[in-house]
Protein backbone atom coordinates (compact mmCIF):
# COMPACT_ATOMS: atom_id res chain seq x y z
CA UNK A 1 0.00 0.00 0.00
CA UNK A 2 1.40 3.40 -0.94
CA UNK A 3 2.05 6.02 1.75
CA UNK A 4 -0.70 8.26 0.34
CA UNK A 5 -3.21 5.43 0.91
CA UNK A 6 -2.73 5.70 4.69
CA UNK A 7 -3.83 8.25 7.25
CA UNK A 8 -1.42 10.19 9.48
CA UNK A 9 -1.33 7.33 12.01
CA UNK A 10 -0.58 4.62 9.43
CA UNK A 11 -4.12 3.20 9.21
CA UNK A 12 -5.60 2.58 5.77
CA UNK A 13 -7.30 5.78 4.65
CA UNK A 14 -10.97 5.24 3.88
CA UNK A 15 -12.04 7.06 0.74
CA UNK A 16 -15.29 8.93 0.30
CA UNK A 17 -18.63 7.18 0.10
CA UNK A 18 -19.90 4.05 1.76
CA UNK A 19 -17.57 1.40 3.13
CA UNK A 20 -17.54 -1.40 5.67
CA UNK A 21 -15.08 -2.55 8.29
CA UNK A 22 -14.57 -5.62 10.46
CA UNK A 23 -12.79 -4.91 13.74
CA UNK A 24 -11.56 -7.22 16.50
CA UNK A 25 -11.17 -5.38 19.80
CA UNK A 26 -8.83 -6.82 22.44
CA UNK A 27 -8.61 -6.09 26.15
CA UNK A 28 -11.14 -6.16 28.99
CA UNK A 29 -14.14 -5.66 26.69
CA UNK A 30 -16.64 -8.32 27.77
CA UNK A 31 -19.09 -7.92 30.63
CA UNK A 32 -18.57 -4.15 30.86
CA UNK A 33 -21.22 -2.74 28.48
CA UNK A 34 -18.74 -2.49 25.62
CA UNK A 35 -21.01 -4.01 22.94
CA UNK A 36 -23.95 -1.82 23.93
CA UNK A 37 -21.83 1.35 23.95
CA UNK A 38 -20.21 0.45 20.62
CA UNK A 39 -23.49 -0.15 18.80
CA UNK A 40 -24.89 3.06 20.32
CA UNK A 41 -21.82 5.02 19.18
CA UNK A 42 -22.10 3.50 15.71
CA UNK A 43 -25.79 4.47 15.50
CA UNK A 44 -24.97 8.01 16.64
CA UNK A 45 -22.52 8.20 13.74
CA UNK A 46 -25.17 6.95 11.30
CA UNK A 47 -23.62 3.49 10.88
CA UNK A 48 -25.17 0.05 10.69
CA UNK A 49 -23.13 -1.48 13.49
CA UNK A 50 -23.04 -4.79 15.35
CA UNK A 51 -20.82 -6.08 18.16
CA UNK A 52 -20.46 -9.72 19.21
CA UNK A 53 -18.48 -11.40 21.98
CA UNK A 54 -16.00 -13.98 20.72
CA UNK A 55 -14.94 -17.06 22.71
CA UNK A 56 -11.36 -15.76 23.14
CA UNK A 57 -12.54 -12.70 25.11
CA UNK A 58 -12.37 -10.23 22.22
CA UNK A 59 -15.29 -8.41 20.61
CA UNK A 60 -16.01 -8.48 16.87
CA UNK A 61 -17.41 -5.19 15.58
CA UNK A 62 -18.83 -4.94 12.07
CA UNK A 63 -19.94 -1.59 10.71
CA UNK A 64 -21.11 -0.17 7.39
CA UNK A 65 -21.75 3.41 6.34
CA UNK A 66 -20.01 6.59 5.33
CA UNK A 67 -16.23 6.25 5.38
CA UNK A 68 -15.81 9.35 7.55
CA UNK A 69 -18.24 7.88 10.11
CA UNK A 70 -16.28 4.61 10.11
CA UNK A 71 -13.13 6.60 10.84
CA UNK A 72 -14.98 8.25 13.72
CA UNK A 73 -15.96 4.87 15.16
CA UNK A 74 -12.39 3.58 14.87
CA UNK A 75 -11.09 6.71 16.56
CA UNK A 76 -13.61 6.23 19.39
CA UNK A 77 -12.63 2.56 19.81
CA UNK A 78 -9.01 3.67 20.25
CA UNK A 79 -9.79 6.75 22.37
CA UNK A 80 -9.84 5.27 25.87
CA UNK A 81 -13.44 6.51 26.32
CA UNK A 82 -15.05 3.08 25.83
CA UNK A 83 -16.31 0.90 28.67
CA UNK A 84 -13.69 -1.56 29.86
CA UNK A 85 -10.10 -1.29 28.70
CA UNK A 86 -9.10 -1.64 25.03
CA UNK A 87 -5.53 -2.81 24.47
CA UNK A 88 -5.61 -3.35 20.71
CA UNK A 89 -7.92 -2.74 17.73
CA UNK A 90 -7.37 -4.86 14.62
CA UNK A 91 -9.29 -3.64 11.57
CA UNK A 92 -9.93 -5.10 8.15
CA UNK A 93 -11.89 -3.34 5.41
CA UNK A 94 -14.70 -5.54 4.12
Amino acid sequence: MADDDRSHDGRPHHGRGEAAVRVVVHGHVQGVGFRWATTRQGAALGLACDAQNLPDGTVLVTARGEASALDGLLDWLRSGRTPGHVTRVDEDPV
